[in-house]
């Protein structure tokens, strides 16, 4: 190969993969020694070495020089080479990778959402893609192809010939870097952020600190209007941010981040990294928030073991202690409130106390220090079986009652809708006693039932038998005439029952039979009238 060609190819190897120059020259030797060992043997002493500043190359066999030309190699030697140096540019472009992004972990990266594959979203970072899994995004969010999205590298590692990029959404570094980025004078350090306590999508706790007096460094986190601060919360999914004034006395750093909550007093317990913070009863629940949400982000803000309670809740925890730990066997009345004072309230505190930490508080033993532990952990553990029973009693009881309810709220959904029923439903026996003659006009009585009830589609057909002289004369008293009956039959006209129902001939027979006698007893009755 042409010594300048030789020079120009690593050059742009550099250049494109970002490369140094010593790591191509190094795989090209490589490449050189493979192919030269396939014409020599493998057993053969192979050396190649190109000059860094002219490209030539040079090459020793068995201590013999050996001419380093492409010509003298054969296919499959030169086939070799081309794989060689492939595999050593991957493996030095992702070694480079690898090195730049590690510098990046915990920065801002701007991507470019690619797609998405079982949760996970792949994101295009320019020249490499990463990875942001669904545990790293904040939740509740959703994020479609081709959309911008700015994450944190949280991890770098090598996969085979490739690097595998993790980014994040989820870490405080990311709510640090969105206020360096929106906040001028965080970035120019006038306005130093100090801690930061996340809980992603709901909450988050960030106190900063000003090293100028004339800046103040919450109103200028907040910005005008909160213009500032809105940026990020719509970067962070509607997450809420509190900007807490910081300070390196707990006694002003820990009510400042318990804020919005008014805190009466604070007592530190340096041995346990414990803070009691008394409050009124009216400020008990805005101290520990929603599912002790604000009490937990302000214990990892201020680095204090944080526990919330009343002045009377105070008293009696402390009379309480001082009375369990003076049962214990080499336990006073006086090193219990000693032990009391320095924060311990529980068995559980007292079962991890250090040995010589108890030893020159109660001027004890190493053997009697170990017996009062001893006798803490297994009241302590009896304490946390009786918690945990009365908690199963009462989600038993929980269970029972809303069962309970549900029954009785079943029972009375079925009620209410057999009433209803009952309500729509006719009666039978009122439906079977309604009477139904044929060929008859109904009467008042019987046109209301009809308004009111429905009549049964199985009624049975009229009687075929004839009518008697009472049921004539009845006859007689409706709106129709025994004439125009007789008259009906007579011109062969069909009569409809009431319940819908054609009638026989048989019936068509009787009632035309009826309607005769009828008309001739009034016919007679007429005749005697007249005489």
């Amino acid at each position: 190969m042409n010594p300048g060609d030789m020079l120009r190819i690593v050059d742009s190897l550099h250049r494109e993969k970002n490369i140094d120059k010593e790591i191509v020259f190094q795989a090209i030797e490589a490449a050189l020694v493979s192919a030269a060992k396939k014409n020599y043997g493998e057993e053969a002493e192979v050396e190649f070495h190109i000059d860094r500043e002219t490209g030539e190359s040079t090459g020793t066999c068995n201590g013999e020089p050996i001419e380093v030309a492409s010509d003298s190699m054969g296919r499959i030697a030169a086939q070799t080479a081309k794989q060689v140096i492939i595999q050593k540019v991957r493996e030095a472009e992702r070694d480079a990778l690898i090195e730049e992004f590690r510098e990046r972990i915990g920065q801002l990266m701007n991507g470019i959402v690619q797609r998405n594959e079982g949760g996970a979203t792949t994101v295009s970072l320019g020249n490499v893609e990463a990875l942001l899994p669904r545990s790293e995004q904040i939740p509740g969010e959703s994020h479609h192809p081709n959309e911008r999205v700015r994450t944190v590298v949280y991890e770098v590692k090598p996969q085979g010939s490739r690097v595998k990029i993790i980014l994040s959404r989820t870490r405080p570094q990311l709510v640090q870097r969105l206020f360096e980025q929106e906040i001028p004078e965080i970035a120019d350090g006038v306005i130093t952020i100090n801690a930061i306590a996340r809980e992603p999508g709901y909450r988050s706790k960030v106190a900063v600190s000003s090293s100028d007096q004339r800046v103040d460094c919450v109103g200028a986190c907040v910005g005008v209007r909160g213009n500032r601060i809105k940026n990020i919360v719509d970067e962070l999914a509607g997450e809420r941010i509190d900007i807490v004034r910081f300070s390196p006395d707990p006694q002003v750093l820990i009510p400042n981040a318990l804020q919005p909550a008014e805190v009466d007093e604070v007592i530190l317990c340096q041995m346990i990294g414990r803070a009691i913070v008394l409050v009124r009863e009216d400020q008990l629940s805005l101290a520990i928030g929603r599912r002790g949400q604000n009490v937990r982000l302000a214990s990892r803000l201020c680095g204090w073991d944080i526990e919330i309670m009343t002045q009377e809740e105070l008293e009696e925890q402390i009379d309480r202690a001082v009375v369990g730990f003076s049962s214990l066997d080499g336990v006073d009345e006086e090193l219990a409130n000693r032990l009391v004072g320095e924060g311990f309230l529980s068995y559980d505190d007292l079962s991890v106390i250090e040995p010589d930490v108890l030893m020159e508080m109660g001027s004890l033993t190493a053997e009697q220090c170990d017996v009062i532990t001893g006798q803490a952990e297994v009241r302590a553990q009896e304490a946390e079986e009786a918690a945990a029973a009365e908690r199963r009693r009462l989600r038993e009881q929980e269970r029972l009652d809303r069962a309970t309810a549900e029954a009785e709220a079943a029972e009375a959904a079925a009620k209410a809708a057999e009433e209803a029923a009952s309500g729509v439903t006719p009666d039978p026996e009122a439906t079977a006693d309604q009477p139904a003659t044929t060929g008859e006009a109904p009467t008042n009585e019987a046109s209301a039932e009809a308004t009111t009830t429905d009549e049964a589609p199985g009624e049975e057909a009229p009687s075929e038998e004839a009518p008697s002289e009472e049921a004539s004369t009845e006859e007689a008293s409706t709106e129709e005439t025994p004439v125009d009956v007789a008259r009906n039959n007579s011109d062969g006209a069909h009569e409809i029952s009431p319940n819908g129902g054609g009638q026989s001939d048989a019936t068509k027979a009787a009632e035309g039979e009826s309607s005769s006698s009828a008309l001739g007893q009034a016919e007679s009755d007429t005749a005697r009238g007249a005489e």
